[in-house]
């Protein structure tokens, strides 16, 4: 089994990070500089950083507070949200940014995938997808998992692999933020479809849920959640301390 990694994920609204529930009802939790820097220092494996804000003046805001977090963490960062052509895997390249993720972007232009990986690398590109059931099909969502696209979900996964994306990013809307563990079956789904590396996001409300997630789907490269780590209900160096008891490799 390959060493598994765990990411915290920040989501950056008008430089502050929120979180919410199903996409919905955001609160205000801390100062993403200041989050990331606690996080470097406790032991996670990488960083997420998803710009949710519409403005131009927000967009600026989190500019700033990407370069400065860049230059403090000495981890891997992926920055997502509003990445809709090549100039905007160059604008959060040129912060620091060692990943960029695409989402709704690549909706809209399935060819951006392609065109990042030629000029960045395929490691550099990663597929972020939102899925939800729809009468027992897996679909895929855009505009935060509002707006259902009536695209199959492993169909689309497997299109951009083939077209240069790097890893997956598999955000469960039917799971995210409650709690009650990791989307399996949605899981198991994508990492038979697929050989790049899948990271799974949305359920998880303890450490066992992490436990179950990599004995049952050992395919699967690493866990992605974002409350449970930011309101301290899970410390990462517990839950790498019990994955190594659980004979899961940890880094």
């Amino acid at each position: 089994m390959i060493t598994k990694r765990i990411i915290p994920c920040l989501d950056v609204r008008d430089g502050r990070v929120v979180k919410g529930v199903n996409f919905e009802g955001l609160r205000d939790v801390s100062s993403p500089v200041k989050l990331a820097e606690f996080y470097s220092s406790c032991g996670a494996d990488e960083l997420v950083f998803y710009e949710i804000t519409a403005s131009s003046d927000g967009r600026k805001l989190f500019t700033d507070i990407l370069t400065e977090t860049a230059s403090k963490v000495f981890i891997p960062l992926t920055v997502g949200g509003g990445i809709n052509s090549v100039s905007d895997f160059d604008r959060v390249l040129k912060c620091g940014a060692d990943k960029v993720s695409v989402n709704s972007g690549a909706i809209r232009n399935p060819s951006l995938v392609g065109e990042a990986a030629k000029l960045y690398g395929d490691q550099c590109v990663v597929l972020s997808v939102d899925i939800k059931r729809v009468n027992g099909v897996f679909h895929v969502f855009a505009k935060g998992g509002r707006e259902d696209t009536g695209m199959e979900a492993i169909e689309w996964i497997k299109r951009c692999v083939a077209g240069g994306a790097g890893e997956i990013v598999v955000n469960c809307i039917d799971t995210r933020g409650v709690k009650k563990g990791f989307d399996l079956e949605m899981l198991k789904a994508v990492c038979d479809a697929v050989s790049v590396p899948v990271i799974a996001s949305g359920g998880a409300g303890n450490i066992q849920d992490f436990i179950t997630l990599f004995q049952t789907l050992p395919g699967v490269d690493a866990g992605l959640a974002a409350s449970i780590f930011h309101f301290g209900e899970v410390k990462i160096s517990d839950l790498k301390e019990e994955m190594r008891r659980a004979g899961i490799p940890a880094r």
